[in-house]
Order: structure tokens, then C-alpha cells, then sequence
């Protein structure tokens, strides 16, 4: 599915947070927000996901305004996936994944197998089946955060958006999961703060500054010294890996770190 932003305009009270954004997204990509804290990366992700209504501009999903399509329609084609969330019931984390189900169900229908199918690869793409009847209370931050991802693919959505997935993750799992992401056959928006991630694991990366997108394209046409310097404020050498073909950022330290 194809998602496009037009002069979108969102704040609080007189602080303005998003500014006038319009983008485009192919059915299939992968596009990578990034940007200083505060940038308005989450909020950006919010109104493409209909989780937020703008003040002025409007987001189209395959061609439709998601202002007029009732909400249960927009939750079995998109999924987000927050930063944290917590939760004090005591519940497995099968039963968490299995939520991902409810646009797709009603009140009166029983469980499907195309249910338990989708339950079971979700928990099969994040490495989370050997802790499937483990409570939600004992799971790592980590681990969590996986389980919320399950949940999100359990919707089978075609559309999916993901604030900082990688959050709390050590080094092995943020590679696994953005590369589960990457391989997925929809299209994908992700707010990350790792620029090395994001080069890595986007089709294309749109930078954000105060709200205002500043650049988009291909990460190695995006990923330049001087962008990292004026954004996010810090001196770094950028080339090409060896290993991968993409984008290799690398920030120095000392005296000449910060600019």
C-alpha cells in the first residue's frame, strides 16, 4: 500500500511540532525517519498512522483519506509499534501477540485458523515461540519490545510504522529484527536514531529538524558530513562499507566532536 503525506501541520498549544511535512511512500518500501530528540519524528509517525489528527494537511493510504475510513478498516491494514508499553495484568505473551487479531474478528466470531497461523509466524519471525507461555511480568525490556512487534505482524498489516523498534535491544536483535522488517512484503515507516541502522535497512531515509523534514532520498545521498553537522550537531566521517555497500557513519571524539 502506498502512503502519502500532504503539507501536514501539527502542536500543542502555540508550539508548532510537525511543520508542513509531504512526503511519499511506495507500496513495498522501506522509508527511515530520523532526527534529533525532538525532532518530531513520533509525532510525524502518529498522524501517518491516523493516531493523530493534523491540524491542517491530510494523509491518503492507497489512495484514501484516512480521515474517512472508519477506524476498525485502518486497523486491519496498519499496525504501530510504540516505543515501550507496559502493561500490570498478568497475561502470556501469546495472549499479548494473539491481540494483533481483534480488527480482523468480531465480537461473535470464535478463533480461526488463519488466527493461530498468524499468531504462530509472528512469534516465529521475532524468535519469541520458546517463550510463548512466559508471562508478560518476567520478559525482559528487550523482549517486550519483540512482543510487540509479534503483535503488530499478527494483524497482518500492510502497512506498518515503528517508533524506535530497536529500543532496549542489544546489538544481535536490533540487526535480526529490522532485517525481519526489511524482508516483510509491506510497506514500512520507522523512526530510528541510529543512522547506521538506518542506512543499513531503508530503501530511503527522510531527515526532520524542529519539525521540518530538511532531506529525503537514498541514504547515501542523504547521510552526508555536513547534514550530520548542521542536524544533529556532531563532527563525523561518512564512507561506503565494504561489507554491506551502504553508508558507514563515523562519529569522532575529543575536542572536535561536538560542532
Amino acid at each position: 500500500m502506498t502512503v502519502i503525506a500532504r503539507k501536514l501541520c501539527w502542536g500543542v498549544k502555540r508550539k508548532t511540532i510537525v511543520r508542513d511535512v509531504s512526503l511519499a511512500v511506495r507500496a513495498g518500501e522501506t522509508l527511515g525517519l530520523i532526527g534529533p530528540n525532538g525532532s518530531g519524528k513520533s509525532s510525524l509517525l502518529r498522524l501517518l498512522a491516523g493516531l493523530k489528527q493534523p491540524l491542517s494537511g491530510q494523509v491518503e493510504i492507497q489512495g484514501r483519506d484516512i480521515a474517512n475510513v472508519p477506524r476498525r478498516e485502518v486497523a486491519r491494514n496498519v499496525a504501530f509499534v510504540q516505543q515501550s508499553a507496559a502493561t500490570d495484568t498478568n497475561v502470556s505473551v501469546r495472549d499479548v501477540v494473539r491481540l494483533g487479531r481483534t480488527p480482523h474478528r468480531s465480537a461473535l466470531s470464535g478463533w480461526r485458523a488463519s488466527d493461530q497461523e498468524a499468531v504462530d509466524g509472528a512469534l516465529r519471525q521475532v524468535g519469541m515461540t520458546h517463550l510463548q507461555h512466559q508471562s508478560w511480568q518476567t520478559l525482559s525490556g528487550g523482549e517486550r519490545q519483540r512482543v510487540h512487534i509479534a503483535r503488530a505482524l499478527a494483524q497482518s498489516p500492510q502497512v506498518l510504522f515503528l517508533d524506535e523498534p530497536t529500543n532496549h535491544l542489544d546489538i544481535h536483535h536490533q540487526i535480526e529484527i529490522l532485517q525481519t522488517v526489511r524482508q516483510l512484503n509491506l510497506t514500512s515507516i520507522v523512526a530510528l536514531h541510529d543512522l547506521n541502522l538506518a542506512a543499513m535497512f531503508c530503501d530511503r531515509i527522510i531527515v526532520l529538524k524542529d519539525g521540518a523534514l530538511i532531506a529525503s532520498g537514498a541514504p547515501e545521498t542523504v547521510l552526508t558530513e555536513e547534514l550530520i553537522a548542521s542536524v544533529f550537531r556532531v563532527a563525523a566521517a561518512v564512507s561506503i562499507s565494504p561489507h554491506h555497500g551502504h553508508p558507514q557513519v563515523h562519529f569522532r571524539t575529543g575536542d572536535n566532536a561536538a560542532v
